[in-house]
């Protein structure tokens, strides 16, 4: 762990000081915004700048309240179903991904699309595709309502079977023993997925692996993170939307790694100043789509009531970017080119 304070790194006291002071933060690296989406909310924000208010959004573009709301402010309007965005409108589909019926629906309506699905899950969707052409049954692993999961569903649907955690296993049935593989969501909890595995395993002994880990680089991260952290932690703050697969996740495995207790805040107004009584180490992390202003919001309540020091939890470095979706970079590039021309 490498110690940090606030305000002033330099002016930072050893670990042991920290520990003797009796109250520190342990604040996990990474934490916050993931790759996909970093991608998909500047893919709305420059949508708005080159097509102008409204741009359309099928479901929340990632599931955290802070981040559709403001989002809302420029002049973005989140609707549940292709159905409600008026014809010849622009529609983009979130980091979610969807199903290719929801393609098919916009352009019935006529609608310019633009794709933001991570492109993390677009692999998975590849996967169902390419098993379900050499006639594979697909075991799914994920949370049955996720809209992830409805998304790659819908690329397969009579070749997939949603396991929705070990308790599911016992009614899976396939066609073929021999011809059987797994998927995930990729924001799960890599301990249960990798228990729902063994389990179908021990079922279906001739059971396929992905060719690659389908839980995102990011989830795993972070959640690495708060197992470094959780069992010297009285409390972990995890700062994230009740939406959000990945963020609750984090609060399972905080809980699971030792923490004392563990909750889930959209952001500091709503932390409950009880439970602090009795902690005197705080773990604090975010979800893979939260905004770095909220963890500074909850950084700032916690120094107000003594909790000055902050020590970083580092699990990894991320440097992963992934570029705009293509439709957005295409008119990006013509409108630059003329530009030039001008």
């Amino acid at each position: 762990m490498t110690a940090t304070s606030r305000p002033s790194p330099a002016a930072a006291p050893s670990g042991d000081a920290v520990r003797r002071a009796g109250k520190r933060v342990l604040l996990a690296a990474p934490r916050g915004y993931c790759a996909g989406v970093d991608r998909a909310v500047i893919a709305v924000e420059k949508a708005l700048e080159q097509y102008g208010a409204p741009i359309y959004v099928r479901h929340e573009i990632v599931h955290n309240k802070y981040v559709v709301k403001t989002l809302e402010k420029k002049g973005a309007i989140f609707v549940d179903e292709t159905a409600e965005v008026p014809e010849g409108s622009i529609v983009m589909f979130s980091a979610h991904g969807v199903a290719p019926v929801v393609h098919e629906e916009a352009a019935e309506r006529r609608l310019a699309t633009i794709d933001a699905t991570c492109p993390l899950v677009t692999k998975v969707h590849k996967e169902a595709v390419r098993f379900a052409s050499e006639d594979y049954d697909i075991l799914l692993i994920g949370h049955d309502g996720h809209e992830e999961v409805i998304g790659t569903s819908g690329e397969a649907p009579d070749h997939i079977t949603l396991v929705d955690g070990p308790g599911d296993v016992a009614n899976v049935e396939v066609r073929d023993e021999s011809k059987v593989v797994w998927l995930s969501q990729t924001t799960l909890s890599v301990d249960e997925t990798m228990e729902t595995v063994d389990a179908l395993k021990q079922k279906f002994p001739l059971l396929v692996s992905p060719p690659s880990d389908d839980i995102c680089y990011a989830t795993q991260n972070r959640q690495i993170a708060v197992k470094q952290m959780g069992a010297d932690a009285d409390l972990v703050i995890v700062v994230g939307s009740k939406n959000s697969s990945n963020s609750v996740r984090l609060v399972e495995v905080a809980l699971g790694a030792g923490a004392g207790a563990s909750h889930l805040v959209d952001g500091a107004d709503e932390i409950d100043e009880a439970w602090l009584e009795g902690v005197s180490t705080v773990g604090l992390t975010s979800g893979a789509s939260v905004p770095e202003v909220l963890v500074e919001g909850v950084l700032e309540w916690l120094s107000q009531r003594g909790f000055e020091d902050v020590e970083i939890v580092k699990a990894a470095e991320e440097s992963i970017t992934f570029s705009l979706p293509k439709e957005l970079r295409r008119d990006l590039r013509a409108e630059a080119a003329a530009l030039v021309e001008k």
